[in-house]
């Protein structure tokens, strides 16, 4: 309970929120060339539709075109910060594919995106001869926190008090230098019992243990 408030107070007070605004783009499906290559696709071809926006990633994160889009949307970050700040992916193994833009400030994360779909298809049709990418979607202001998530912060915190809890038992048990009941005495060492010393200070009395530490006496 204790590890479970710490990484519930941790999260709500001090990881940095981080908000998601996501952009779709179609990509065509017809026949394109790539340094030279002609290749043909259609919609039952999803294998070649993945190939292409993995393509189309690359260039998505290329310095040339982040960039563009650092200078376009007048952010303070290095080209390094923003491609980190970016992923893209097929949407259900389609020909569009998501843009997802993830920061600290949603306006920012909006904007970001947005200026990527007015960047990415001129810079893909530059690059790639005969393709073309349409906006699908545009990105819209997220109006929640996308992380951290309190509940799986507090279930980690759980599980790690668990497996802290469960390792100082052990480590108490297995360094317990003392006997505590018959039954382990006659258990351990197979040796009869002559007499048992009850507790005195105890009101309610169920059974006589043995207190002494072991190699202290017999």
């Amino acid at each position: 309970i204790v590890c479970g408030g710490l990484m519930f107070s941790y999260a709500m007070f001090l990881v940095t929120p981080q908000y998601k605004a996501s952009a779709m783009m179609y990509v065509n499906n017809g026949s394109f060339s790539v340094g030279g290559a002609t290749l043909s696709l259609t919609n039952s071809d999803l294998t070649a539709a993945k190939s292409l926006v993995n393509t189309y990633m690359v260039i998505l994160e290329s310095r040339k075109v982040l960039e563009e889009v650092i200078t376009k949307a007048e952010i303070d970050y290095s080209y390094e910060t923003l491609k980190s700040h970016i992923s893209a992916a097929p949407v259900n193994s389609t020909e569009v594919f998501e843009v997802i833009v993830t920061d600290p400030s949603p306006q920012r994360a909006e904007e970001i995106a947005n200026c990527i779909c007015e960047v990415l298809p001129d810079k893909i049709a530059d690059i790639v001869v005969g393709s073309e990418v349409r906006i699908v979607d545009y990105a819209v202001l997220p109006s929640a926190k996308a992380s951290p998530s309190l509940m799986r912060y507090t279930l980690i915190g759980l599980v790690i008090g668990l497996i802290l809890s469960v390792v100082a038992i052990f480590l108490h048990e297995f360094f317990d230098q003392y006997i505590r009941s018959e039954e382990y005495l006659l258990r351990t060492f197979d040796i009869p019992l002559l007499a048992v010393i009850p507790d005195l200070n105890e009101t309610h009395h169920k059974g006589s243990y043995y207190y002494y530490k072991k190699g202290e006496g017999d």
